[in-house]
């Protein structure tokens, strides 16, 4: 367990927030998701993530790059 919760820890997930992102920012995220800009696959994973967790969090901006999130629905039961 994670003693500070807000504090981003190596390889996991970063906490997200939807109200600290505005659509300049995820354009910006999705920008650099689509061009595979990045020194590391970390950096790439790590905004993935913070895509990924605005769309759960059911953030409005994300959507016109869901495409870059390749979520399915899948039947768990």
């Amino acid at each position: 367990m994670v003693d500070n919760p807000s504090k981003d820890v190596i390889g996991e997930a970063p906490e997200v927030d939807p109200s600290k992102f505005n659509a300049t920012d995820v354009a910006e995220i999705a920008d650099r998701l689509e061009r595979d800009d990045y020194a590391s696959a970390f950096e790439s994973l790590r905004d993935w993530h913070i895509l990924r967790s605005l769309a759960f969090k059911g953030s409005d901006l994300v959507e016109p790059y869901r495409h870059l999130l390749d979520l399915e629905a899948f039947d768990e039961c």
